[in-house]
């Protein structure tokens, strides 16, 4: 599933099996690996023998890689339809406690990207049309959790939309990673420091940045009846979503460095929750002409609702601090009015994270951030207390109980500009120019037997 844990809490309830919940900072797009076919017998005598081991090795060297990576993972991302189950037990049931090391995880993703990154060059030269080569091979890749094949396409442009994608996917892995508290030498506690924070934004931006690169440069190359074949999390909307949900929760980050420093404004915190909040506006409005009726969907418009309300009462929060330091009652009513909707919203983000949680795979969150845990005691304490404070001008203004907007403010994230490297140097060479000659021949004589037949 698409959501990526760094540590996984094991539980052994009695004389049960371990069952394993992970937890989640980040939403992950599923991971699709490569099948292994022999890429050889499909190109050879079109393309020079060089050329056709270097496709052959990286790809095959991507296949293990990915394989091995993927049962890191698959150990960390045991989900199990039996731990809603088992968390009910553990109150009633001996437990005993395990935590998975992320060491081994982290040197097999970042091989593979480097993998990935070499693989990059050679494989172009198949989407180049001058060559023909565009819709000669039969890619095959697969959903990694349960090994489903998906639909064999014969075409390298969308090899290449699933090189780009893995390496968005394995860059919002590690910042997930980044994200899962660690616990602090001196006090014990699980924390996220600031550094840790700080390098997880740059992460997301050159995710987003990969995603986007897929949705302009490589979609557009593709026709829709081969866009019809692609699996769910390939359509143009999810990518969207996920690229603009990425720039969402690097804002959410900032918004957190925000509140636990000094020296940051009401204004500058309003902004930055208003702005988290319209990207996930925008994310949700993305995935509104998508199929999204699978679980993973289902899934992620679940973790999206839970983010977009808990950014909204953030916003609500702060206006209503703004707004409280007028002098006029309409001022205070409209602070009122704005703290009693954060409120209300923060209890429905509760409601939205639980669901999100218990959504098939079962998965659970890491611990509330300092930023975040002062706002969920804050704000019902300040709703509270300004509701009696201002009891009376309520009663006396009921015409101006009304929810003031939130101000709109202009983005400040954007993804990463990624460019794809510069093709291969051996696709130029004099020996490829002999064999493409070769290949238009083949092509021509093919035609010419076709009509004749």
């Amino acid at each position: 599933m698409g959501c990526a844990s760094s540590i996984s809490k094991i539980y052994t309830v009695g004389s049960a099996k371990k069952i394993s919940i992970p937890e989640i900072a980040i939403f992950v797009p599923s991971m699709r690996v490569p099948v292994r076919f022999d890429l050889q017998r499909t190109l050879r005598g079109l393309i020079p023998r060089d050329l056709i081991d270097k496709l052959s090795s990286l790809r095959n060297q991507i296949v293990l890689v990915a394989g091995e990576t993927g049962l890191v993972l698959q150990r960390l991302l045991f989900f199990c339809i039996f731990c809603l189950v088992a968390e009910k037990m553990l109150e009633k049931t001996g437990i005993q406690k395990f935590s998975l090391d992320s060491g081994e995880r982290g040197s097999a993703a970042t091989e593979l990207l480097r993998i990935l990154e070499e693989y990059l060059p050679v494989l172009l030269g198949l989407t180049k049309k001058e060559y023909g080569l565009e819709e000669l091979v039969e890619f095959k890749w697969k959903i990694l959790e349960g090994g489903r094949q998906e639909t064999t396409v014969a075409n390298s442009w969308l090899e290449l939309l699933s090189i780009v994608h893995m390496m968005a996917v394995l860059t919002l892995s590690e910042a997930n990673s980044l994200l899962i508290p660690k616990v602090h030498s001196d006090s014990g506690e699980r924390t996220v420091s600031a550094d840790s924070k700080k390098d997880a934004v740059e992460l997301l931006l050159k995710a987003s940045g990969y995603l986007e690169f897929c949705v302009r440069d490589i979609l557009a190359h593709l026709h829709p009846d081969i866009k019809k074949r692609f699996p769910k999390d390939l359509q143009d909307g999810v990518l969207r979503a996920i690229s603009i949900q990425a720039l969402g929760q690097g804002t959410e980050l900032q918004l957190s460095l925000a509140v636990e420093s000094q020296k940051a404004s009401l204004s500058v915190k309003r902004r930055l929750a208003c702005e988290q909040m319209s990207y996930f506006g925008q994310a949700h409005y993305c995935l509104s002409g998508c199929d999204m009726s699978n679980g993973y969907g289902k899934k992620h418009l679940l973790f999206i609702k839970w983010k977009y309300l808990e950014a909204k009462a953030a916003a609500y929060y702060y206006h209503g601090l703004i707004l409280d330091k007028g002098n006029e009652p309409s001022c205070h009513v409209s602070a009122v009015c704005c703290f009693l909707a954060a409120e209300e919203l923060l209890l429905d983000s509760k409601k939205a994270f639980l669901s999100f949680c218990l959504a098939v795979p079962v998965t659970r969150a890491p611990p509330l951030c300092d930023a975040m845990k002062l706002l969920y005691q804050k704000i019902p304490d300040i709703a509270s207390k300004k509701s009696q404070m201002y009891g009376y001008l309520l009663e006396q203004e009921k015409s101006l109980q009304v929810l003031p907007d939130l101000p709109e403010f202009q983005l400040s994230l954007r993804p990463d500009d990624y460019q794809l490297p510069e093709i291969h140097p051996a696709w130029d060479s004099e020996e490829w120019e002999n064999q493409g000659q070769t290949l238009k021949e083949h092509l021509r004589d093919s035609e010419d037997e076709t009509e004749t037949d």
